[in-house]
């Protein structure tokens, strides 16, 4: 989910069979083309990185019988919704504790089915090079959600420029600022305008996979980054009662293949962390 931060989180079953027919007039053996995919899972995805992975796999899952549906969203909201109200099989977009906390206000039975990755939130500036240049009474825009929002002042307290009552709790709020030495002021900003925020602010704490889309490395392009021991793995999501799913099954064995773990480190760079 990640300030930045579904994000960066199923398949199907039921392979493709390719007979050998027999030539009337000689011995020649022609394939006939593999079986037609008779299942369909759909999967919301935030665009980058989990649009991409799951375009990725898409040609595995036909030759596992499944067509898969990928439906890209640009908010934190509309995937969770979608799920709970069966437009989708999956969403790959969030981490666990935002999918919890957005269980528990909207009193959804989604629960998490499988981790992926870890992408860093990280803190970004067009104009400092490291976050203690900050000038006093700067500004610094964050994701405006619960979970995000804490995990962006718990970096900022990492990084000393503010100091919490307790970092180790994963919602704190602006309010739960008892030092603020610089009297930074401080931006609750969608998570998905937190690049766009750039040009206004002295620092901007954003989720990967926004900075990813907005063309921002985290690895390369941050002046802070997030721990790789973050407890902010990336999910699969599904609805509670649904792990039995043979195509959701086929997600799993996918989404945790060798190959999949391949694409990450290739196409993010080190970005991305996979925690499988």
């Amino acid at each position: 989910m990640i300030k930045n931060l579904k994000p960066f989180a199923a398949l199907c079953v039921v392979a493709g069979l390719a007979f050998g027919l027999a030539g009337c007039g000689d011995k020649k053996t022609e394939t006939a083309p593999a079986a037609k995919a008779d299942k369909t899972l759909v999967i919301g995805v935030s665009p980058v990185p989990g649009g991409d992975m799951m375009n990725f796999l898409k040609p595995k899952f036909a030759e596992k019988g499944v067509n898969l549906k990928v439906v890209e969203f640009s908010d934190y909201v509309q995937p969770n919704m979608a799920l709970s109200d069966k437009s989708l099989d999956a969403n790959f977009f969030q981490h666990k504790p935002y999918l919890d906390d957005f269980v528990k206000q909207h009193n959804l039975k989604l629960v998490s089915y499988v981790p992926v990755f870890i992408a860093p939130i990280a803190i970004y500036s067009k104009t400092l090079k490291k976050p203690s240049d900050i000038a006093e009474g700067a500004t610094v825009s964050i994701p405006n959600d619960p979970t995000n929002g804490g995990r962006a002042l718990i970096l900022l307290h990492q990084q000393g420029l503010i100091k919490l009552d307790n970092p180790k709790n994963l919602f704190v709020t602006p309010a739960n600022i008892v030092e603020n030495p610089k009297k930074l002021k401080i931006v609750e900003v969608e998570a998905a305008q937190l690049p766009r925020s750039l040009d206004d602010v002295a620092l901007a704490v954003i989720n990967c996979n926004f900075a990813l889309g907005a063309g921002l490395n985290p690895v390369k392009d941050s002046i802070a980054i997030e721990a790789k021991d973050s407890p902010y793995a990336n999910i699969v999501a599904i609805r509670a009662g649904d792990e039995n799913s043979p195509e959701l099954k086929v997600l799993k064995d996918l989404i945790t293949s060798p190959e999949m773990r391949q694409f990450i480190n290739e196409k993010f760079k080190g970005s991305l962390v996979p925690v499988f």
